[in-house]
């Protein structure tokens, strides 16, 4: 025999003796001849049974678990050079299609082609007591990940074989899908008619195991699937009755990448994703816009890019489309999803032109973050600050421990080209969908083969595997996952931050049971980020302008208040001298920011609207003038912090508020009511208490009228010369006193007020009266202001004439041109400052956001120019800048803050007028309280003798008022003597007069003298 025939009998032949080498090689040939030339095999153990029957000199029975073990061992486990080409020409040769195996105990025989593997694991014989369970696994096996499942997979399978308790074994199939759905979609057709497999799992990406899923509940085969749509379908049940999703949505995932944004304060960003085969983006991109906007970003730019199995030239394409981006101020990118080809063309190209800076952040899906382990330095590098978003996994389990070693061991062995050994989600999953199917299997009643029994027991499932809890709820996993950042650095990658579903960001994570974890939840990223170029400062995610490409800033060149901003031409051809308020505030606010800021001023020559447009649309980077901030313009651009405030002034001309009647003008009408009633009231209370014991308050009605308004208007002058004998009297004009010196005093000091200060109102003052009469009003035409007229306050447009400057508004006004004039509020203070004598206005009827400068939607130098002017305003820089250039003129200096004095109103003295007259009707009721219980004494006295019986009840309220009026009781003639008049001694300094009234049934009374009355009171006085 030749061994150079064949080199795997060449190579045995060097070890083997010749007798046993030369029935090794017949039996190869023999085997040989039996497939056909484009099969290079190595038959079950059945068929080589078969032959050793057929040529029993070749083999014995006994020994042939012995002999291929040699062979395998030999051409598997040889490092020399010769060993691995035998290998690759027996085991790996490209004319394979299809292949068959041999089980031999404690070793397997792997074989990896173009289209499937077919494996059978590890173990005992199969015998035919034993069932057989075909499982089909459909993976990029070229991939990285492919790799890992592969591995955990067959780890799997191992492990369960060689359990010995288990009834059943499992034959598992291999197929390479590359990615592509249709190939994955004729593997799954394959494996379910050629295989008879009961369960197909894998699947990396959705478009893979939608088409899988239509295909396994056609046929009713269960469909483990490793990925899971962006957004799940509703009707996702119904249409995949079959299919077991083991990944979660990308729900939390762009909740998390939401969060990023939001905790670095960036407000546009720009996605980037690879087209997939279907054209779309698997709603990822409708759910990051969701969460972004509820944190309050946007997208600014969607690139997609075209897939990379079509480009003939990916280089030129990728650049291509990340030149566009340049033209994009945003720096913020966010990679949804790419192949992994497309993703290494797509850092590199965007390093190359700059993307990748001091100013930009990267940030990409688990998708993309995958891939970190398969990259090598070079493309690492380029990915230097990129932020990525991995599934979280424990490695702490008792499981993982014992799985990792194996699998570390095996892909080492298998895969000596890949640098990190470390098993990913995806090889997690692989391994528990082994589980996942055992467990199930083991659940069915012995002889039973339904397939919706099978699904049913997948179903529920409910263990901790390494990928973490297992448990479905609606054909997917019950819980979201548990995310973690990770940060690229150098040539590897840094764990960050945890991100915990429904709770936010975590430093770190504490297990409080098998699948539940809490942690110290911040609010924002925590970790400390290594940005592009190794920087810690957080990129402002913009870009920046430079010496090279300056800011171009757009000017307004016409303005009405050239205080505000003035254009003017310099001394050379093209150049521009730029000055005002505004441009002095923008320099402040240079000098204030942590960093530089090269710009360049464009002067505008239109609308403010225009203006704002223009920075909408990005010819300018930014506008710096006197610019109304709207709600409407909101939506466009991005303000800075108002630096002065806004409203909508009418400015008329002028009049005199000099009349005959100002010394009516210090108190209000109301003032005056009160003032008056509160005089007639103290009035009546002076007469009560004295008109009955001092003389001067006797007499006639008209007399004691006349006394006691002339007591009562004299005392408002304390000239007053009336004697008070009634002590309650005494302390009723001594409070009514005290009111009068205050009311003295506060209207003498506002009638000289209104007398030494000039006094102009405005001649018009009602904007509907402008309205009605069509009477002319001038505003400033290039601002927002003759829109405003016209469509809220509602103005007629001929009746609206454009001032182009602020000098213009007096010859307008003296020509009778316009009746007023519309002005912001920050210009009619200016116009006012110059015109105080001539011109007046009225409190601002409409209030605006203010004046503040302009950026672009999303621009974090917005956010820093609005700082910089709350620090000036804070520390007096901008009330400075506001003396300096909005200085009054010399004759309205003194008029810079109103002086107007309003009328004084009850609502200052309301308290003293109530003190008054609380103090009056107290001394009332005292006095009445007094005379009326004197009343009583003497009607108890003489009301059997005196009074008839059949007295009605108005002639007894009549002698109460008399007896009140008088102070004497009327009785009949045979009385024996009428009683003394009542002791008022402790109430007044003299005696009460008593009359005599008559009445028709009072007769003869009695009274007491008139003499008698003048003898006491010189007595009572003394009192």
């Amino acid at each position: 025999m030749n061994p150079g025939r064949d080199p795997l009998i060449a190579a045995i032949t060097a070890e083997k003796p010749d007798k046993e080498m030369n029935m090794w090689e017949e039996g190869l040939q023999l085997l040989q001849m039996e497939t056909t030339l484009t099969h290079r095999v190595l038959a079950r153990k059945g068929e080589l049974e078969l032959i050793c029957q057929l040529h029993p000199r070749l083999f014995n029975l006994a020994n042939l678990d012995r002999h291929v073990m040699k062979i395998v061992d030999f051409s598997w486990k040889t490092k020399s050079s010769l060993g691995q080409k035998i290998l690759e020409q027996n085991f790996y040769g490209s004319s394979f299609q299809t292949t068959s195996f041999v089980g031999i105990k404690g070793f397997e025989v792997r074989t990896v082609l173009p289209m499937y593997h077919v494996i059978f694991s590890y173990g005992e014989e199969t015998t035919n007591d034993n069932k057989l369970t075909n499982i089909g696994a459909i993976i990029d096996v070229d991939s990285r990940i492919g790799r890992e499942e592969k591995t955990a997979l067959e780890i799997a399978v191992q492990g369960f074989n060689n359990n010995d308790s288990n009834n059943h074994k499992l034959t598992l199939y291999i197929q390479d899908s590359g990615r592509d759905p249709l190939l994955a979609a004729t593997a799954a057709q394959k494996l379910i008619k050629e295989k008879e497999v009961k369960v197909i799992i894998g699947m990396e990406t959705w478009e893979e195991a939608a088409l899988v899923a239509d295909i396994g509940s056609r046929a009713q085969v269960p469909v483990l699937s490793f990925a899971a749509p962006a957004i799940t379908p509703p009707l996702a049940a119904s249409r995949w009755p079959f299919l077991v999703r083991m990944a979660n949505g990308d729900s939390e995932q762009m909740k998390c990448i939401a969060a990023i944004i939001s905790s670095f304060n960036w407000k546009r960003v720009i996605v980037i994703y690879e087209d997939d085969a279907f054209g779309g983006d698997s709603g990822k991109f409708a759910l990051l816009s969701e969460a972004l906007q509820d944190v309050g970003s946007e997208i600014d730019y969607r690139l997609v890019l075209p897939p990379f199995s079509s480009l003939s030239n990916p280089n030129k394409v990728v650049q291509e489309e990340l030149i566009k981006l340049l033209n994009i101020q945003s720096r913020v990118f966010i990679v949804l999803h790419s192949s992994l080809s497309m993703t290494i063309h797509l850092f590199k190209k965007a390093k190359t032109i700059g993307l990748v800076g001091r100013d930009s952040a990267w940030i990409v899906t688990d998708t993309i973050s995958s891939y970190l382990d398969s990259f090598n330095s070079s493309v690492i590098s380029s990915m230097e600050g990129t932020l990525g978003i991995k599934t979280y996994y424990s490695e702490d389990s008792s499981l993982y421990k014992k799985i990792y070693p194996k699998f570390r061991k095996t892909f080492r062995n298998e895969y000596e080209e890949e640098d990190n050994f470390q098993p990913g989600i995806n090889a997690l999953r692989a391994y528990d969908s082994i589980g996942i199917i055992t467990q199930a299997m083991e659940k069915l009643k012995s002889g039973e083969k339904s397939p919706k029994t099978l699904l049913k027991n997948i179903f529920s499932s409910n263990f901790t595997g390494l990928s973490g809890e297992i448990r479905f709820e609606e054909g997917k996993l019950s819980h979201d996952p548990i995310l973690r950042i990770v940060n690229v650095v150098g040539k590897k990658y840094k764990e960050l931050d945890f991100w915990l579903p429904g709770i936010g960001f975590s430093g770190n994570l504490v297990k409080i049971n098998e699948t539940g974890y809490v942690g110290d939840i911040s609010v924002d990223l925590a970790g400390r980020v290594t940005w592009p170029a190794g920087l810690k400062l957080v990129p402002k995610g913009w870009a920046m302008p430079t010496n090279i490409k300056p800011m171009i800033i757009g000017v307004p060149a016409r303005t009405s208040f050239e205080k505000f901003v003035k254009v003017e031409d310099g001394k050379y051809p093209g150049e521009k001298n730029y000055n005002g308020f505004c441009i002095e505030l923008f320099y402040k606010v240079l000098s204030v920011l942590d960093y530089a800021l090269p710009y360049q001023f464009d002067p505008h020559n239109g609308t403010y609207d225009q203006l704002v447009h223009k920075v909408y649309n990005k010819t300018y980077d930014a506008a710096v003038g006197d610019i109304t901030i709207l709600a409407k313009r909101t939506d466009y651009v991005e303000f800075t912090q108002p630096y002065a405030e806004s409203g909508l002034f009418m400015v008329v001309p002028a009049k005199s508020e000099s009349s005959a009647w100002m010394f009516l003008k210090p108190f209000t009408t109301e003032m005056w009511l009160v003032t008056g009633a509160i005089l007639i009231y103290t009035m009546f209370i002076v007469w009560f208490l004295e008109h009955r014991s001092n003389p001067e308050f006797r007499g006639s009605w008209n007399n004691q009228i006349g006394t006691a308004l002339w007591f009562t208007f004299s005392s408002l002058f304390f000239a007053h010369r009336e004697k008070i004998y009634s002590n309650l009297t005494r302390v009723v004009v001594v409070v009514w006193l005290f009111v009068v010196l205050i009311l003295n005093s506060s209207y003498t000091a506002s009638l000289t007020s209104m007398l030494t200060v000039q006094r102009l109102e405005p001649n018009i003052t009602d904007i509907e009266w402008l309205k009605r009469a069509n009477m002319k009003i001038g505003c400033d035409g290039d601002s927002f202001v003759r829109t405003y007229l016209e469509e809220v306050i509602e103005f007629k447009s001929y009746n609206i004439e454009n001032v182009s400057s602020e000098y213009s508004y007096e010859g307008e006004f003296e020509s009778s041109h316009i009746a007023a004039a519309f002005l912001e509020l920050p210009y009619g203070k200016v116009f006012l400052s110059h015109y105080c004598k001539q011109f007046t206005t009225a409190t601002p009827t409409f209030r605006f956001g203010g004046l503040g400068f302009v950026f672009q939607k999303g621009s974090p130098i917005a956010t820093d120019v609005s700082r910089a002017i709350l620090k000036l305003s804070e520390d007096g820089t901008l009330k400075s800048l506001e003396e300096k250039w909005f200085a009054p003129s010399p004759e309205c200096s003194a008029n810079v803050t109103d002086s107007r004095t309003d009328s004084l109103s009850i609502h200052s003295f309301w308290g003293l007028y109530l003190t008054s007259g609380a103090t009056s009707t107290v001394c009332l009721l005292l006095f009445l309280t007094h005379l009326l219980k004197k009343y009583c004494l003497h009607q108890e006295d003489y009301v059997g003798n005196l009074f008839p019986v059949d007295e009605s009840a108005w002639i007894k309220a009549i002698r109460v008022a008399k007896y009140l009026y008088h102070g004497n009781v009327c009785i009949q003639r045979e009385a024996s003597a009428a009683p003394q008049a009542p002791d008022i001694n402790e109430w007044s300094s003299s005696t009460s007069d008593y009359e005599s009234p008559t009445h028709p049934n009072m007769q003869n009374l009695e009274v007491t003298s008139q003499a008698q009355n003048e003898t006491e009171m010189p007595m009572q006085a003394l009192n």
